[in-house]
This record gives structure tokens, C-alpha cells and sequence, in this order.
């Protein structure tokens, strides 16, 4: 499973859990998230597909590196908004949005050294955090490791130029 801002999640169990705080009446996913092991997440089985959806398969992780170089960058107009629209991307748990946001944050990053200024904090932060969940849902999906994948994607882009 996939949880928006967590990334891959194994489902380890399905309980009830007897703890202050929690239902004892409902079932819950019991996931432990790949990107920070040794947490675990209880999710209430009741909301379904509405925070998590089913991994990408291994062709549709590479279908989306293959369309890469055809996925718009996010245009964000309205600079005191920028870091909603990238919390919005991230909670869409969507892999092309992801990819939006990367190449709208790797463009913005390019601009900002070519005009002799740092990069922003903010995209810093939203970029290592969009790389980090589609890289390694990709990773997962391909059975190969997740710094494999930039390599993978520069392929396609170089094919593209």
C-alpha cells in the first residue's frame, strides 16, 4: 500500500486495537512504512482507499518513467501559495503529480543558481520529500534500489533532448 507523505507501507495486521485513543469497535491496518522503519501507522480499515492506494505495478512504474519527459511541470502562479500547492501534490499520494512537482521544483532550483541566488528552503524540503516517495515506490515497484531510478529518469529525458 501507498499512504500519502509516508510512501510504500506493508499492511503487517488487521486488529482491533485496545489502546486510549482508538476504537475498540473498529478494525485497523496495522503498517509499518519503508521510509522510516521502526514506525508503525493505524489506519482504520473503514476509510478504504481514501489515504492509501495499491503500490504501482512494475509496468506501471515504468510507464511513468517512460512518460517522464511528457509530464507538464506544476505551475504554481502565486508564490505565497507555493507551499500549499506542494502539500497538495504530496497528499494526492498521485506519482505524476509527484513528478510535477520535481521537475517544477528542479526548474525553479536551475533558475535560481543561474541568477546567483540559493534555492529556497521550502523547495529544498517538498523536492527531497517528493524524490524520496516516488523513488522509492518506483524502486519497489521495478524490484531494483531507489538511487537507481534518477539514472533511469535522465535516461528518458536525454532521449527527449
Amino acid at each position: 500500500m501507498v499512504r500519502a507523505n509516508k510512501g510504500i507501507c506493508k499492511v503487517v495486521e488487521v486488529t482491533h486495537i485496545e489502546t486510549k485513543g482508538y476504537d475498540p469497535e473498529i478494525l485497523y491496518y496495522v503498517m509499518n512504512p519503508i521510509l522510516d522503519k521502526g514506525s508503525k501507522l493505524f489506519i482504520p480499515t473503514e476509510v478504504g482507499d481514501q489515504t492509501f492506494r495499491y503500490a504501482l505495478s512494475s509496468d506501471e512504474a515504468q510507464e511513468i518513467i517512460e512518460r517522464v519527459p511528457d509530464i507538464e511541470e506544476q505551475t504554481i502562479t502565486d508564490s505565497k501559495h507555493r507551499e500549499n500547492d506542494y502539500k497538495e501534490a504530496i497528499k494526492s499520494n498521485n506519482p505524476e503529480r509527484l513528478v510535477s512537482v520535481i521537475k517544477n521544483i528542479y526548474a525553479r532550483k536551475r533558475d535560481r543558481l543561474m541568477a546567483g541566488k540559493k534555492s529556497l528552503a521550502v523547495d529544498d524540503r517538498y523536492f527531497k520529500l517528493a524524490e524520496d516517495l516516488l523513488y522509492s515506490e518506483l524502486a519497489f515497484a521495478m524490484g531494483c534500489e531507489k538511487d537507481d531510478i534518477p539514472g533511469l529518469i535522465e535516461e528518458k529525458m536525454a532521449a527527449v533532448a
